[in-house]
């Protein structure tokens, strides 16, 4: 879906993104996904290069309420991001989840009391340079593949999670609890935000990284062994039609969605050598001059030699 180099400490990283949502085993699809270009800024700490602004929202509330909350997630994040390129990742990022939860809360109010409260989980993530910036708050996740291992970098919101987190639930009983999917912390549930939400992670991208951000639709049914295996042997737009495929495919009962970003290394003496019309890492663009200047001189030599035995 897009791509873009990054140049740091004498190598680029080029980052690729893929992102897609289906109706998986719904009748209407109450996820969205975002992935739109950051404008560059010049800051010479992370060069000059655009951004990625990636995210999913999983809404909730029924008669396409949950559609309508997710798309004023999305839109607010863009919009936030539009106004004020500048700023910091991590604050903007928590001034916008507490425009999208209020939109939201006022638009469910507005639809009829209680009858139409309606929410959404949202996990975002941007770069900027090689500094990657997730937020996330309810139980859609961000995952993050380093090195072949696979590694959940947000917390659900939920409450099996916090059963887990207290001892009282095993990871195994928590995928299979009737109670998986009640979260704890979703925007507009409430007139405000949590003040610890949402919750913030900053890593420095490192070559050959993948990052997926998903909704509740799709882990649930696509086991830890198949996505690093999926992420690891497809391009972004690619990895991501074949998750949501598996996902359908093993039954899941919810709307699916992914964002894939990777991280490839391209090297600076190669990307010269394309730039001089070589082949990148080869010296084929050299050789011929080279052995032409080696054959004028040996017939030179030849002709000086046949000169000195006349």
């Amino acid at each position: 879906m897009g791509a873009g180099a990054v140049a740091i400490a004498g190598d680029e990283l080029r980052i690729a993104v893929g992102a897609g949502t289906d109706v998986g085993g719904r009748t209407e699809n109450e996820d969205a996904v975002l992935v739109e270009t950051l404008p560059p800024i010049g800051d010479p700490l992370v060069g000059a290069e655009s951004g990625h602004l990636l995210a999913v929202a999983d809404g909730m509330g029924g008669y396409q309420r949950g559609e309508v909350a997710s798309r004023i997630a999305i839109e607010t994040i863009r919009r936030t991001f539009a106004e004020d390129p500048g700023a910091d990742h991590a604050p903007l990022l928590k001034q916008a989840y507490r425009q999208a939860n209020r939109a939201i809360y006022e638009n469910g109010r507005g639809s009829g009391g209680n009858d139409g409260m309606m929410g959404t989980t949202l996990v975002v993530a941007t770069t900027r340079g090689k500094y990657l910036t997730i937020a996330n708050i309810g139980d859609s996740r961000a995952y993050l593949v380093r090195a072949n291992r696979l590694q959940q970098v947000t917390r659900d919101h939920s409450l099996v999670a916090e059963q887990v987190s207290q001892g009282s639930l095993s990871a195994a009983e928590a995928r299979e609890s009737p109670h998986r999917n009640i979260i704890t912390q979703a925007l507009g549930h409430r007139e405000r935000l949590d003040a610890k939400m949402p919750d913030i992670f900053e890593i420095t991208l490192l070559a050959e990284d993948r990052l997926l951000l998903c909704s509740d639709g799709f882990y649930d049914v696509v086991p830890d062994d198949d996505l690093i295996g999926v992420l690891l042997d497809h391009e972004p737009d690619a990895a991501a039609r074949r998750l949501i495929e598996m996902a359908v495919e093993r039954g899941t009962t919810d709307n699916v969605s992914a964002v894939v970003l990777s991280v490839q290394p391209v090297r600076v003496r190669e990307r010269e050598l394309v730039g001089a019309g070589a082949t990148p890492g080869g010296r084929g663009s050299f050789l011929f001059p080279a052995l032409a200047l080696l054959a004028a001189i040996v017939f030179i030599a030849l002709v000086l030699l046949a000169l000195t035995t006349l």
